[in-house]
């Protein structure tokens, strides 16, 4: 099982803050930092001092750590245009010397949108499989082709398909509830499947509709990673497990039954049961961002025991 953190800095978050909580995370063994890709905050909170720039802030991680893998769940189709967004991935990718993930979803948040000029489409699963057509398509085309591409929603004429990332395939992360359309777009175009916030029952009929996908679209039902993103709220005692949770405004027994709470042996348990319905990786969501205590904690006593 690998264990992965995942960040929500349009909470509110600085990049200096999320530079720590990534270096920590590098330092404390965690497969990868990842970070959501928002310009407005969600619930009560204010979101000072604002948001924060997806890719913007991975390009800077790229440089300021070594080994820890990056990337976004999920970067906003709305937000950006595929051949942009080719080229973002890419340059990032080359910072970091082959680390970087893309995970890209339709978009959703419509205030955001109006609150920053950001269209906001009717269609967007569409373009979503448009898009991934064109980001896949510019990076697979051999060095010296050009490709071309004639959709609904966008269209390239003879693009120089430039420039590449340093690794040979960019993991692709598709992901949600959708129990249609969602599988069969895994299934042409990921790498890895998630399921956010998702309940154990909901997870295993997810990954088979996924599975069953795969093998519809020639590939093995393996072939792709199947992970989930739950809230992480990890504590020593029932006391300090409390403690986490006032801090980010969620009650116990909610965050034990619908995410990863209690003692490290009650989360290893509850990451188990989620293991033996086939998730392969497990991104743990992190809203205190100032408390990497608590990334110590999940990394000495609750990573051993799953590997």
């Amino acid at each position: 099982m690998d264990l992965r953190v995942f960040t929500e800095p349009q909470q509110g978050a600085t990049y200096e803050t999320l530079l720590r909580v990534a270096q920590a995370a590098e330092e404390l063994n965690y497969g990868a930092f990842f970070r959501s890709d928002h310009y407005l905050h969600m619930g009560s909170v204010d979101g000072l001092p604002g948001p924060t720039d997806a890719w913007t802030t991975l390009a800077g991680l790229a440089r300021e750590t070594k080994r820890i893998r990056l990337g976004t769940l999920m970067t906003a189709g709305t937000f950006r245009l595929p051949g942009v967004l080719a080229i973002q991935v890419a340059q990032v990718d080359q910072m970091s010397g082959g680390r970087v993930e893309l995970g890209l979803g339709s978009g959703w948040y419509a205030e955001e949108h109006a609150a920053y000029g950001i269209p906001f489409p009717k269609e967007k699963f569409g373009r979503l499989s448009e898009q991934l057509a064109i980001v896949t398509g510019l990076w697979e085309t051999p060095v010296g082709q050009r490709f071309n591409f004639d959709g609904t929603y966008y269209q390239l004429k003879d693009s120089p398909a430039l420039p590449k990332p340093a690794q040979t395939r960019v993991p692709i992360l598709v992901g949600g509830h959708g129990t249609k359309k969602t599988p069969a777009l895994a299934a042409k175009f990921a790498t890895e499947f998630n399921i956010p916030f998702a309940s154990l029952s909901d997870t295993e009929q997810q990954f088979k509709r996924v599975r069953a996908a795969a093998v519809e679209h020639g590939r093995a039902d393996d072939a792709l990673v199947y992970s989930n993103a739950l809230i992480a709220c990890v504590g020593r005692t029932d006391a300090e497990v409390k403690r986490r949770a006032d801090a980010i405004g969620r009650d116990v027994d909610e965050l034990k039954a619908n995410g990863l709470a209690g003692s490290p042996a009650e989360v290893v348990e509850r990451i188990a049961s989620f293991q033996a319905v086939g998730s392969q990786r497990m991104y743990l969501q992190m809203l205190d961002l100032d408390d990497l205590d608590h990334l110590e904690l999940i990394a000495a006593e609750v990573a051993p025991q799953l590997n």
